[in-house]
């Protein structure tokens, strides 16, 4: 039986929409127009599709069609002329892009230009996350308004003015190079690991993960290792996530359910990815040198501690707590706190760890953040104080948007207090 056409295409948008978003705007060299026509050719299969059934290959059918706009689009502009001596040679509707000149550090790969472009320092780091989020995870505003912990009118507001800013400050859509590579690396890092939390734990929808985001985020790590190969953080983010993904099989049951850390099965762990996980640790902590590690390089250090355990209770815990204290006193934030309290609770006991999450209690970017009543709950629960752990996973399913991860919330409620 033939899919549905409307759920097909909702899969089919939410997976190829960054990449069609980024081969459209290697033509029109803007990338609110690319998304902008990657919404047309959305629009057209809307009507098509319905009549004439899904294509063999949706993806390329939306990816033909929005480039076939852009030619169009091209060809009704008054610099036509200047754009095809710009590039070349005519442009065939859907042929691939032309080949730019060759360069030693060039990276051929439109994604990670559409990011390196979204994170120009013409923008502020808000609305570069906001904005690659948007182009290249193909999230929703509620999705990354959860995702950086911000209301949503805030996120739909970065987002306009960050593509009105790229259009009027005329920014080439390119991989820079030298210096300004070196200056938008961070906020390109950071945007790179929001995508792949996102494919790693879905915000929102009936889905626990999203593995092509995961995947895309990886693969672009990987690149980004490849082209710096002195940089720490680019390599302790790329062995963070080969790390991550390396469980991704054993993340979800025969239903797609959650499965949490403890109860993973950890023979269905990818052993070639934690290898190469340790690897680009290595050359993290080479890159390193002397100096103090990066939140990336402590972050997959402690990845590590969990990838290399044969089980859950042998797992390093007062290593990890040791580490999120650094990684604390280097990058604070909440979270971290947050995270260091399950391993505080792993290594000492869950009431020193109980006093850590109360402390967070009126910290306002956690106020809606479903993870810290899940974490009190769970805490206790193995304190025994079950009317109250119950109360509280009841709370965090409330909050999170996830189909999956609620069910799991009011299952741990029930189980509470049997």
């Amino acid at each position: 039986m033939e899919p549905q056409p409307t759920a097909a295409l909702e899969t089919v948008f939410r997976l190829e929409s960054p990449r069609v978003i980024a081969g459209v705007a290697r033509l029109v060299r803007d990338v609110g127009i690319a998304e902008e026509l990657t919404q047309d050719a959305l629009v057209a299969a809307l009507e098509q599709w319905p009549r004439d059934g899904v294509p063999d290959n949706p993806g390329a059918w939306l990816m033909a069609t929005a480039r076939r706009r852009a030619v169009d689009l091209i060809r009704r502009r008054e610099t036509y002329a200047r754009k095809l001596a710009e590039i070349g040679r005519d442009l065939p509707a859907a042929a691939p892009p032309p080949q730019e000149p060759s360069d030693p550090e060039d990276i051929d790969d439109d994604l990670l230009r559409l990011v390196f472009t979204a994170c120009h320092p013409v923008l502020s780091a808000e609305a570069r996350i906001a904005l690659t989020l948007r182009l290249l995870g193909g999230l929703t505003t509620p999705e990354i308004a959860r995702a950086c912990l911000v209301p949503e009118p805030t996120v739909a507001q970065r987002i306009v003015r960050a593509k009105r800013t790229l259009a009027r400050k005329n920014i080439d859509f390119e991989v820079p190079y030298g210096p300004d590579r070196a200056a938008r690396l961070g906020s390109v890092l950071e945007v790179i690991y929001l995508i792949f939390n996102e494919g790693y734990a879905a915000t929102a929808g009936d889905d626990w993960l999203r593995p092509a985001l995961c995947e895309d985020a990886l693969r672009l790590a990987r690149v980004l290792s490849a082209l710096m190969p002195k940089e720490p953080e680019v390599h302790g983010l790329t062995a963070l996530l080969e790390f991550q993904s390396s469980r991704t099989a054993a993340r979800t049951g025969p239903d797609g359910e959650p499965v949490l850390l403890e109860d993973q099965n950890r023979h269905r762990w990818n052993r070639l990815l934690i290898a190469r996980g340790i690897t680009a640790l290595d050359h993290a902590h080479a890159a390193t040198g002397s100096g103090a590690p990066g939140p990336y390089v402590l972050q997959a250090a402690i990845a590590a501690c969990h990838a290399t355990a044969h089980t859950y209770q042998e797992t390093d815990w007062p290593r990890i707590a040791t580490l999120y204290g650094l990684l604390a006193a280097r990058t604070p934030s909440p979270v971290v706190e947050l995270n260091r309290a399950v391993a505080v609770s792993m290594a000492e006991g869950p009431a020193p760890a109980l006093a850590l999450v109360d402390a967070l209690a009126a910290e306002p970017a956690l106020r809606a953040y479903h993870l810290l009543p899940s974490v009190r709950g769970d805490l206790l629960a193995h304190l025994g104080r079950t009317a109250e752990a119950r109360a509280e996973f009841e709370r965090a399913a409330s909050l999170t948007r996830n189909a999956r991860e609620r069910a799991l919330l009011l299952d741990r409620a029930r189980e509470a207090t049997g």
